[in-house]
């Protein structure tokens, strides 16, 4: 005889100060229904991995252990949780018994091949609800996704929308502006000497300064050349002349219509590049003759000093060399 083998575990009962309380009856059990007793304890718990209670990997890994390996590991569990080892835990013994139990499910081929039948079937089952629910997952963002696409603003007309306010707001400081100066009213500005004497010397043929208009910008956005500006005025008649003076912060000129009518709609429509409005006012006050079809007179002084100081000086030079052209045609 081996005197290291603990016979009450081979014959499936406890052993220690356990061991030596049980009766001659108890000695004789069967081992085989001591081991089925156990069994149906342990499985009682569904949730129970045999594997796990003798400390070893579960799932696909723990199906290829050997009965080798099972065994050892349980060894190594009985000598850590075994009673004697452990006289102040309640739990002891009903944890022993637990690890036992566990031991002979794994140790019988047939056991331990439902078991891990069972514990395959848990696994697809667990994989198929990660799969739903990752499906719900997904159908409840993509829901929530085209809800938001579908109350978000479309981003093309919020530019539209944002370009039509913008412009609605500058045509509203232009007129805004307009009205300002017309409410004031001043005399017809007055033609330099120079300009007088030759009007005289040409028996009162002078220029028809309702078609001239005077119009001007910043030197912030984009820049007006003459052909540029007589491309814009184009729209409301033909273009006579164009005359331009480019200054370091403001720019000006002098756009000479053919006719009364095209000056009087572009001095009320013309707007120019949104990046940089033009303010375009008429260089002669309309008279009251022709108040009917035309915005109010418009104070010269104001308009001179909306386009910067100075300018005044080049009006009337470039007032002059229209005159003389205007002479030279009538002769």
């Amino acid at each position: 005889m081996d005197a290291n083998v603990d016979h009450y575990h081979v014959l499936g009962l406890p052993s220690g100060e356990e061991g030596a309380k049980l009766t001659e009856k108890d000695k004789q059990r069967n081992p085989h229904s001591i081991r089925e007793s156990a069994r149906e304890s342990a499985t009682m718990d569904a949730n129970v991995d045999h594997y796990h209670v003798l400390g070893l990997p579960s799932g696909e890994e723990g199906a290829k252990l050997t009965e080798k390996d099972i065994s050892k590991a349980y060894r190594n569990k009985a000598r850590e949780l075994h009673p004697d080892k452990r006289p102040d835990d309640p739990n002891a013994h009903s944890d022993f018994q637990n690890l036992k139990a566990s031991y002979e499910i794994l140790k019988d081929d047939k056991a331990r091949k439902l078991f891990d039948d069972l514990l395959r079937v848990k696994r697809d089952q667990q994989r198929r609800q990660e799969q739903r629910d990752g499906k719900r997952r997904k159908m409840v963002s993509d829901l929530e996704q085209r809800e938001r696409d579908a109350f978000a603003p479309d981003p093309a007309a919020k530019a539209r929308e944002e370009e039509e306010r913008i412009a609605r707001q500058l045509k509203e400081e232009i007129a805004r502006i307009r009205a300002m100066l017309a409410k004031k009213g001043a005399p017809e500005a007055a033609a330099s000497p120079a300009a007088k004497k030759t009007e005289a010397k040409s028996g009162g043929v002078g220029l028809e300064h309702e078609k001239i208009l005077k119009v001007s910008w910043e030197k912030t956005g984009e820049d007006y050349s003459a052909s540029k500006l007589r491309e814009l005025f184009s729209k409301f008649g033909e273009v006579e002349d164009v005359v331009i003076k480019g200054g370091k912060k403001k720019g000006s000129a002098l756009v000479v219509m053919a006719n009364k009518e095209g000056a009087v709609n572009a001095t009320g429509s013309m707007i120019g590049h949104l990046a940089n409005p033009l303010l375009v006012v008429p260089l002669k006050p309309i008279t009251k003759a022709d108040s009917s079809s035309a915005p109010k007179a418009v104070e010269v002084d104001r308009i001179n000093n909306l386009v910067g100081a100075g300018h005044q000086a080049f009006e009337n030079s470039v007032l002059q060399k229209l005159q003389k052209a205007a002479e030279k045609q009538k002769g």
